[in-house]
């Protein structure tokens, strides 16, 4: 069971289950729970093949037990994703916590690759179970249709999910207009039916400004 205690902090009560959870993020716990170190950044050889590519390096920590525990993340935002057997594709910094049982792996996301510039993957969680991510400002959650589609500044770029084609395409993002970037600048354009999840205040990228 996740749930919010403030907008900060997140808050799952377990009975002899589970949770994965972003290292060091856990603030408190009452009750007995047991601590283990997992590998992070995708599961299994591509997710070891991934990180060596990307040098990212996502370090994740199961807990199981009886009680509460609490975790927060440099006081961002925390916002919660119910999943029915679809997938989140999220940037791998933002994801702070999932249900034990939901799968989490990489996934190629183009030739420029995630906005926070740890390369060319995006972190995927799927299955059915709740999962939080974080937000620098609460995340606005932004519908994509076939209609309508939407195009995202990279540093503002959080999470999607749904049946959306995702593609970056150059040109002036934002940032570019008030003369704060330099170089090959890109957006990213989402077309289908799904969500976006944005946040209101924009990171530094990389890949966004090459």
């Amino acid at each position: 069971m996740f749930r919010l205690q403030g907008s900060k902090v997140l808050a799952v009560d377990m009975t002899g289950d589970a949770v994965k959870a972003k290292n060091g993020s856990m603030v408190a716990y009452d009750g007995q729970m047991a601590f283990k170190k997992l590998s992070g950044g995708g599961e299994g050889l591509r997710g070891m093949v991934t990180r060596r590519l990307t040098g990212e390096q996502m370090t994740v920590m199961e807990v199981r037990g009886h009680g509460t525990c609490w975790f927060a993340d440099r006081a961002t935002e925390i916002n919660l994703v119910g999943l029915r057997g679809d997938k989140l594709y999220v940037e791998s910094g933002n994801l702070l916590a999932t249900d034990a049982g939901l799968r989490t792996g990489t996934t190629f996301t183009g030739l420029h690759g995630a906005s926070q510039g740890n390369g060319l993957f995006t972190t995927t969680v799927e299955g059915h179970g709740q999962a939080a991510i974080t937000s620098d400002g609460p995340a606005v959650v932004l519908r994509v249709s076939p209609q309508y589609p939407l195009t995202v500044d990279p540093g503002a770029y959080i999470a999607h999910q749904g049946s959306v084609r995702q593609s970056f395409q150059s040109g002036v993002t934002f940032r570019t207009l008030l003369g704060e970037g330099g170089g090959e600048a890109f957006q990213i354009r989402f077309e289908g039916d799904g969500l976006v999840y944005v946040q209101p205040s924009e990171r530094n990228t990389i890949a966004g400004d090459l």
